[in-house]
């Protein structure tokens, strides 16, 4: 009889054991050296190509010089009494048997590479866009992920400053809010309005149109996946964690935030899900899968390649389905998952293959922009500007003319560009946005604008990002500025330079000069187009210079490319009686005035 307590006290125990082990890290959270290698070992593989390993190290300063304490803690979620997550949890349970049909939005661009088949291909074309920056919006931090655009026109796009931003079309803040870590992803706007922005919080987030939470989804796992939302109003998305702990999944949500299935992949998922006319999910995973899932959430079948996939698959009108591994190739399955064809020395392995509407697929490299026919044969390569010049993570974006927009980053932190490709292989038009680099994926408007995030060091003043605008239409920006005036000199003495910009439509021009010995003199004006102005300068020191200048016009400051002229001051002015008379009297002696160097 004895024996018989014992046991049952032993039971009672186990199970308690078993409870308390269970509940005790949803009520205390991580354990910070955990969430801090958890958050590492994300951030890692997220930042894993030739040119990013650098970028691992400088995040890591860049967080612990973040955090007073030196850890990650704040990024993971908040399972306090106050946390708003935790109340928006709540919310999604008393909300659990909510029906709801809100499949994806049909605005400009609503999601990752605008499409659940991610194509990146608009509708609307960009003819008229001639690379004029109208405004570009600043945020307290990188922007990595890409913006979406809705009906109405307004942008939608996070930040690694933890907010999510709403801009309307003029450049002017409609709204922000919080969230609980960085935003790498992309988000996707629902037939209702509903955005969802997954974060390396390790939440999927759920926001109303008005900028307030709907609801959150925990996902136990970093979200870099750019969700994508299935007819039936479904959000798949992947998650990043401790593979040994199950922490990679797939995941089905429902949008009412309950969780319809989840898959366990063998290692980290960074790929955004991309979703087929009969429903199936295509998703990529670091154990170097492609997965293909019913949308029941079985697996339908996986292919296996020579390394990690982190791409995003797209999906032709066929059904072929192309993706990129880290193992060099650029693959074309079939919808039943045997190969049709690889080709490669294809593209960056991260940023994801798009689709023209006539078949051609553009894959970013680490050098090149490929052009690929649909039997896979190379139709043309871009040469992206240098050798270290390279595509990470941004997704390129087709307007209807044909022009391919993607964005570049040279070396590994050294500045960042937004390209424009012809669809015959050659520039159209480049712009240097960013200091550092740029990541983001770009969008097009109704209206042609193409939009794109950048990420740059402020110096003293700290990181920011900021949205870019560049606008369509008729007006063109003023060519290229002329610079005349002498190449040598002394030093100490002073000198004129004219400078001319013509407008093609007429209008009148600022302008912005660089002197390269720190001085500037920063949009002055405005003057007619054509017209030349005299601006006088000394240099007080021996050397080599390089004088900048670039023109926007009074439309809507639509600006120039930068002109240069290099000139050479080797000599530091001598100030002697006959010297200071030779210049006092500039018409005498010319021909002694020439062996002396004087003019």
């Amino acid at each position: 009889m004895r024996n018989k307590y014992i046991k049952a006290s032993l039971s009672i125990e186990i199970v308690f054991l078993f409870i308390l082990s269970t509940v005790t890290p949803l009520v205390i959270g991580y354990n910070v050296e955990v969430t801090n290698r958890e958050f590492m070992d994300d951030l890692a593989f997220d930042c894993y190509d030739e040119y990013r390993s650098s970028m691992v190290s400088f995040y890591r300063e860049y967080l612990q010089g973040y955090s007073s304490n030196g850890n990650l803690e704040s990024d993971k979620a908040d399972f306090s009494e106050d946390s708003s997550v935790k109340k928006a949890t709540e919310i999604v349970i008393k909300e659990a048997n909510v029906k709801s049909v809100d499949g994806p939005m049909d605005p400009p661009w609503p999601m990752k590479s605008h499409d659940t088949h991610h194509t990146g291909r608009s509708p609307y074309s960009t003819a008229d866009n001639h690379g004029a920056e109208k405004w570009r919006f600043e945020t307290g931090n990188y922007v990595q992920g890409g913006p979406i655009i809705g009906n109405d026109g307004i942008i939608y796009f996070g930040s690694d400053d933890r907010y999510f931003y709403a801009v309307d079309p003029d450049g002017t803040l409609k709204w922000k809010t919080k969230l609980n870590g960085w935003i790498w992803s992309t988000p996707a706007i629902a037939e209702d309005g509903t955005i969802y922005i997954g974060t390396y919080g390790d939440y999927l987030f759920a926001i109303n149109p008005d900028g307030t939470l709907k609801w959150s989804f925990c996902a136990w796992g970093s979200i870099s996946s750019s969700p994508a939302i299935a007819e039936d109003g479904t959000i798949y998305f992947g998650t990043m964690g401790f593979p040994e702990w199950g922490g990679c999944k797939i995941f089905a949500i429902n949008p009412n935030g309950t969780e319809k299935w989840h898959y366990a992949t063998g290692d980290k998922i960074m790929s955004d899900p991309a979703i087929a006319d009969d429903g199936t999910i295509y998703i990529g995973s670091s154990d170097d899968y492609l997965y293909a899932m019913h949308p029941n959430g079985t697996l339908r079948w996986r292919f296996e390649t020579g390394d990690i996939v982190k791409s995003h698959p797209s999906i032709a009108d066929d059904g072929t389905i192309y993706f990129d591994s880290f193992d060099g190739y650029l693959y074309a399955l079939h919808p039943n998952g045997t190969m049709k064809w690889r080709t490669s020395g294809g593209g960056s392995y991260a940023s994801g293959a798009v689709i023209a509407q006539d078949g051609t697929i553009y894959d970013a490299g680490n050098k090149y922009l490929y052009a690929i026919y649909p039997n896979g044969t190379r139709k043309w390569s871009f040469y992206l500007g240098s050798s270290q010049t390279h595509i990470a993570h941004s997704s390129p974006a087709i307007g209807a003319d044909g022009t391919i927009y993607v964005g570049t980053g040279i070396a590994e932190m050294s500045g960042g560009d937004i390209i424009a490709v012809n669809p015959d292989g050659t520039e159209r038009w480049r712009k240097r946005i960013a200091n550092m680099w740029v990541e983001s994926s770009p969008c097009i408007g109704a209206d042609g604008t193409v939009y794109i995030g950048s990420s740059s060091d402020g110096g003293g003043e700290g990181y920011y990002g900021c949205l870019h605008a560049f606008v369509t239409g008729y007006n063109k920006p003023p060519d290229k500025p002329t610079i005349n005036g002498p190449i040598n000199g002394r030093a100490g003495k002073k000198y004129d330079y004219t400078f001319s910009a013509i407008d093609p439509d007429g209008n009148d021009v600022y302008f912005f000069i660089r002197w390269g010995d720190g001085y500037e003199n920063r949009w002055v004006g405005p003057y007619s187009s054509g017209e030349e102005i005299t601006f006088s300068h000394t240099y007080e020191e021996k050397g080599e210079y390089i004088i900048q200048a670039k023109a926007k016009d009074t439309y809507i400051d639509f600006e120039s490319d930068w002109a240069a002229l290099g000139i050479s001051m080797p000599k530091n002015k001598i100030i002697n009686p006959f010297e200071r008379f030779l210049e006092n009297h500039p018409y005498m002696f010319p021909i002694l005035r020439r062996l002396l160097g004087t003019e």
